[in-house]
C-alpha cells in the first residue's frame, strides 16, 4: 500500500535528511524495507519479543478491544477522523517510519484519534482521552495525533487501562511557540503489552513536555522521539515507572537536534521489586552539524527495592559539532540508601515508615515536574500501593 507522505516528512526525505544515530535506523515509508526484528538486532536486544505477541512483526490487527473515551474544554476538537483527513495527518510530526511495527500502523489503520488545540488557544483544563482496554486476546493497532496551533497552550492526558495488546503510534505537532504538555500514563491490567511510538516536532521557540508513566502491564515498551522545527524550540522528556514481579517496563528516548539553539533535558526514574521484574532506559541524543548553540542533559536513576530485579539503563550522546553550549548525562541503579534509613531511625522512625519516606522522597521532586495538579495526587497513590506490596513482602 502506498502511502502519502505529509510535508514535513517530505522535505527531510527530498533533502537526503538521514538519521546518523546507530541506534535509529534509517527510516522507510516502505513495510517490507524493515525485516522482523530479532534479539540480536542492536535497538530490540533487551525485549523479550516472545512476549509481544507478535505485535512488533506480522500479527493481524483485529478491532474492538480497546475502547477510547475522552473530555475535553471548549476550543478543544476531538474526534475520530478516516477518509482523506486521516491519511493527511501520517508524518505530520515528521516521522518517517523507522521500525516494522510503525510502518504497519501507518500503511494499515486508516483512522486517527485527533485531537485539534487551535493558534492561540490558551486551554486551563487538561484534554483527557481514556484508552481502556477490554480483552488482551485481540491484537490492536491504534493511531493517536496531537497537532497544536502556533502559541497554543494545553495539556493532554493519554490513560491506558484495562487489558490489552495495542500497537501504537502518537503523533505530536507542536506549533511556533506553543507551551505543551502531553503525558502518557500505563496503568494497565496485569496481562496487557503495550508497544508505542511516540514521535514529536517542536516548532520554533516552542516548550514541549513529554511525560511517561508506566504502572502496569506485562510488557511495556515506549519509543519517546522529539525533533525541532526551527531553533529555540525545547523539550523536557520526563519519566516514571515502578516494576513488580515477572513486569517488562522499557523506555527508550531520542532527541534529535535538528535545528540551532534548541534544548532537551530528560529526566527518569524507575524503582522495581520483585523477582523477575525487569527495566530497561535507553537515552539517546543525536547533535547534528547544524545544530550549534544547544544543550542538552539526560539521567536516569533505578531504585531496587528487593532481590532478583534487574534495571538496564544506557546513555548515549552522539555528536557531530563542537559549537554546543553544553552535553552530558548520568545514571546510577542503587539499592536503599543506609545511611538515609540509619539518619531516620536513629530519630525514632520505624524501618517501614523510613523506606516509605525513601521512595516517597526518590519520586516526589520528579511528580512535581509534571506540572499537572490533578495527576499528582493520584500518582503519589500509586505509588504508595505498589510500595505498600514491598513492605508487605519485608514485614
Amino acid at each position: 500500500m502506498t502511502v502519502t507522505q505529509e510535508p514535513a516528512a517530505a522535505r527531510a526525505a527530498e533533502a537526503g535528511d538521514k538519521v546518523l544515530s546507530h541506534l535509529h535506523p534509517e527510516g522507510s515509508w516502505d513495510v517490507e524495507a524493515h525485516p522482523v526484528p530479532g534479539r540480536k538486532d542492536e535497538i530490540w536486544r533487551f525485549t523479550p519479543l516472545n512476549r509481544l505477541k507478535e505485535l512488533h512483526a506480522d500479527a493481524p490487527f483485529g478491532t474492538g478491544g480497546t475502547a477510547r473515551t475522552w473530555t475535553a474544554p471548549d476550543g478543544v476538537r476531538v474526534e475520530e477522523v478516516s477518509g482523506e483527513e486521516a491519511a493527511a495527518l501520517k508524518g505530520i510530526s515528521g516521522l518517517v517510519p523507522n521500525s516494522r511495527f510503525t510502518a504497519r500502523i501507518l500503511a494499515e489503520v486508516d483512522t486517527a484519534l485527533l485531537v485539534d488545540v487551535p493558534a492561540d488557544a490558551e486551554i486551563a483544563e487538561p484534554v483527557m482521552i481514556d484508552l481502556t482496554g477490554a480483552d488482551a486476546g485481540v491484537n490492536e493497532a491504534g493511531r493517536v495525533v496531537l497537532r497544536f496551533g502556533a502559541h497554543a497552550r494545553a495539556v493532554v492526558v493519554l490513560n491506558h487501562t484495562g487489558s490489552a495488546a495495542l500497537a501504537q503510534v502518537v503523533e505530536v505537532a507542536v506549533g511556533d511557540g506553543a507551551q505543551v504538555t502531553v503525558v502518557s500514563l500505563q496503568d494497565w491490567a496485569d496481562d496487557a503489552v503495550h508497544l508505542s511510538h511516540h514521535q514529536a516536532q517542536v516548532g520554533r521557540d516552542a516548550s514541549y513536555k513529554h511525560v511517561a508513566i508506566s504502572f502496569g502491564g506485562d510488557l511495556v515498551r515506549m519509543d519517546s522521539n522529539v525533533t525541532y522545527d526551527g531553533p529555540g524550540g525545547e523539550a523536557e522528556l520526563l519519566g516514571l515507572y515502578f516494576a513488580d514481579a515477572g513486569q517488562h517496563l522499557e523506555h527508550r528516548i531520542f532527541a534529535d537536534h535538528t535545528a540551532p539553539r534548541t534544548k532537551s533535558n530528560a529526566i527518569y526514574k524507575g524503582a522495581l521489586q520483585g523477582e523477575g521484574a525487569h527495566t530497561v532506559w535507553i537515552g539517546n541524543v543525536l547533535i547534528r552539524k547544524v545544530a550549534e548553540g544547544i544543550e542538552t542533559y539526560e539521567e536516569n536513576r533505578n531504585l531496587v527495592l528487593t532481590e532478583g530485579c534487574r534495571a538496564d539503563s544506557v546513555p548515549n550522546l552522539e555528536i557531530e559539532t563542537g559549537e554546543i553550549a553544553g552535553a552530558g548525562h548520568a545514571s546510577a541503579t542503587a539499592r536503599f540508601d543506609d545511611q538515609q534509613l540509619f539518619y531516620l531511625r536513629s530519630r525514632g522512625i520505624s524501618e517501614e515508615e523510613s523506606r516509605r519516606l525513601v521512595v516517597h522522597g526518590f519520586f516526589a521532586d520528579l511528580i512535581r515536574k509534571i506540572g499537572v495538579p490533578a495527576l499528582e495526587e493520584r500518582l503519589q497513590s500509586t505509588v504508595e500501593s505498589e510500595l505498600e506490596r514491598h513492605l508487605l513482602e519485608i514485614r
